[in-house]
């Protein structure tokens, strides 16, 4: 049995879990050129119910996060989430930008 681990999709606009081939959770996201240089705005994240309450979001927000903070893009927490995670780990305020409207323009409706 293989083990679940993070993955980059940026083909994909999103971070996810994957667990033997196959995709059990996201981190959804809309790049967005903005007055600091490109700001990944984070606006959904899913697990799949079968695998909830074992902390495998945080597991994937963090690498969705460092990801890109290492790419130099700035972040933009829109999903409820994503805002509870940085809110709670400060070590992201530098990399942090308020959402506006712009932002919230180019985000998928459905």
């Amino acid at each position: 049995m293989s083990e679940i681990k993070p993955v980059s999709l940026l083909e994909r606009r999103r971070f996810a879990l994957e667990y033997d081939d196959k995709i059990i959770g996201a981190a959804h996201f809309r790049d967005f050129e903005g007055a600091t240089g490109i700001e990944r705005i984070f606006f959904h994240t899913t697990v799949d119910e079968e695998y909830g309450g074992q902390g495998l979001a945080s597991t994937m927000v963090k690498f969705a996060l460092e990801n890109t903070i290492a790419s130099g893009a700035k972040i933009v927490a829109v999903c409820p989430y994503v805002k509870n995670y940085v809110a709670k780990h400060r070590e992201y305020d530098q990399h942090l930008v308020q959402p506006t409207k712009a932002h919230l323009d180019i985000l998928p409706r459905d």
